[in-house]
């Protein structure tokens, strides 16, 4: 098979929007917790491998090490399948231009999603990663000591390191290439090519600082579990919220209205679909 045209992956984002709001409430949280445990398992790995990696040696190269090695949480998203908010702000909203499914579903779909990302997160950060000792306190000796040392540099960098328009406008650039990861991966038919189209943006977003709100439910947390100081719960509250509606408007203003747009406009409006229980062709 073919990979799809721009074209049809606009008609299959449409309709995978639609579907992922078409099921019941419960699988949609299991769904999300799944997503918020995967991008958790890649922050987690990208803390690991790039610890201890001194800057006077290795330059920023340690940042491109950390967006390789992110890249698993997506791939695991887009092949496992699985319900990720930053996804979802593109293709559920997609939905609703298309006429499948109302705006207020929209705020109900996202609200769910992020809040079962926000249970997977914190579970991966609270028990695998401190608890198992990956992540170490800051009286930690060895491997544990770098990776504490890794996450507090991550999270204060992302707590206390910006402003909050620097924030807002780092959670749109990374949404934009996410969502792209996630637009691109509906071309591919095999799952080399999803995992190909996934990797490139979600490494450059990583690598250039940007801000995802499922990622930083992991990271800051997982920082505060450990030990470090120099931020707080407020100052955590605060980042999701500009990062995630940072991430919003990356994904409704330039992915999802952009190729609505380009490709979708000037079809007629489908009208909502009466299948509650089928399952998405796709996922992101």
């Amino acid at each position: 098979m073919t990979a799809r045209e721009p074209q049809e992956m606009a008609q299959v984002a449409a309709e995978t929007g639609a579907k992922k709001v078409h099921r019941s409430w419960d699988r949609v949280l299991v769904s999300a917790f799944l997503a918020g445990a995967y991008i958790s398992f890649g922050a987690l790995v990208s803390v690991t491998v790039t610890s201890g990696l001194d800057v006077g040696t290795w330059g920023t190269l340690p940042t491109l090490f950390t967006g390789a090695a992110f890249t698993l949480g997506l791939v695991l998203v887009i092949v496992a399948g699985s319900d990720l908010a930053t996804g979802n702000m593109m293709l559920v909203p997609l939905g609703a231009m298309r006429g499948r499914l109302g705006w207020g579903d929209v705020a109900r779909n996202l609200t769910l999603v992020l809040l079962g990302n926000l249970v997977g997160a914190l579970l991966v950060a609270y028990f695998l990663a401190v608890q198992t000792g990956v992540i170490g306190g800051p009286g930690s000796s060895g491997t544990a000591l770098l990776t504490h040392e890794r996450l507090a540099e991550i999270a204060e960098g992302k707590a206390v390191g910006h402003t909050a328009w620097q924030t807002f406008l780092r959670g749109v650039g990374c949404n934009w290439l996410v969502c792209l990861a996630v637009w691109m991966s509906l071309a591919a038919s095999t799952v080399s090519g999803k995992i190909l189209a996934v990797f490139f943006p979600v490494m450059a977003f990583v690598a250039m600082g940007f801000d995802h709100v499922v990622a930083n439910m992991f990271f800051l947390p997982a920082a505060l579990f450990a030990g470090v100081t120099g931020f707080g719960w407020a100052d955590v509250l605060e980042n999701w919220a500009l990062a995630g509606l940072g991430n919003l408007v990356g994904a409704v203003v330039f992915v999802a209205t952009s190729y609505w747009y380009l490709f979708l406009r000037d079809q007629p409006a489908e009208t909502p679909g009466t299948d509650q229980d089928e399952e998405p062709a796709e996922r992101g």
